[in-house]
């Protein structure tokens, strides 16, 4: 049964199981492809992309990930249903999972306070996806924060937040790249508060856009860090590479 809140400062060393789930889209890949790496030094947990980490998928290259979620849902063995089909040439359910629901509002406000790297190679994100399990146009995105590595710097941050229609024929696209006076690296905290009648992004509770268009089906909470390399050569002395996550307050309204 999903649970109505998460309040969490990760400061038990372990994951909560009944709010997290730590794969990326386990269904479409294999366990140790999909699993997060990570641990637990002072004021969060830290995500990490290790030298010896497999990339997720051998379809998508050499992209690797590290990545929180709040619940699962798939079809059978080969089937095209799922959470989140980023791509649609091909792409087939690997490893069925069960259905999960831990957190999967359909309105609510969320908040997530990260440390984000300016390592130009990696970006963080922070996601809440269609779930998908009442079909499959319910997949649109609300897009808390992606955090580009390159796009941090020391007195001004880029923050990509807004809306992804992906195969949701009811939205539209509507992203913004917000310049904001912060340094990424520290902590801040990416927030969304949506409803039927009003979807509002923020960052350290300050609104930064607002939009009409409404994501009225179960949404999954993700929190992720990936890896885009831009080599095959992975010195192990360049990692790891990591972000941290301080806390999360979710709140479902439904």
């Amino acid at each position: 049964m999903a649970t109505a809140t998460i309040h969490d400062d990760f400061d038990g060393g372990e994951l909560d199981p009944t709010s997290w789930v730590d794969h990326y889209l386990p269904q479409w890949t294999t366990p140790e492809r999909s699993a997060a790496r990570y641990d637990w030094p002072s004021d969060g947990i830290r995500l990490r992309i290790d030298a010896d980490q497999p990339g997720w998928r051998e379809a998508d290259g050499p992209m690797r990930v590290s990545n929180l979620q709040t619940g699962t849902f798939s079809g059978p063995a080969d089937s095209t249903r799922g959470t989140h089909r980023h791509r649609l040439d091909g792409l087939r359910v690997v490893t069925p999972q069960p259905t999960r629901r831990l957190w999967t509002p359909t309105a609510g406000e969320v908040t997530v306070r990260v440390s984000a790297s300016a390592d130009p190679t990696v970006m963080v994100g922070i996601w809440l996806v269609g779930f998908e399990a009442s079909g499959p146009e319910d997949s649109g995105e609300l897009c808390i924060a992606e955090l580009f590595g390159d796009k941090v710097g020391a007195s001004t941050s880029i923050v990509r937040v807004g809306i992804k229609a992906h195969h949701d024929p009811r939205l539209v696209d509507e992203i913004r790249d917000i310049p904001l006076a912060i340094d990424a690296t520290q902590p801040h905290s990416y927030g969304v508060r949506w409803s039927s009648d009003v979807t509002e992004f923020s960052v350290d509770g300050v609104v930064v856009m607002t939009s009409g268009q409404r994501v009225s089906y179960e949404q999954q909470l993700m929190i992720d860090l990936f890896e885009f390399p831009s080599s095959s050569v992975r010195a192990p002395a360049n990692y790891p590479k990591s972000a941290r996550i301080h806390s999360v307050r979710a709140t479902s309204a439904t």
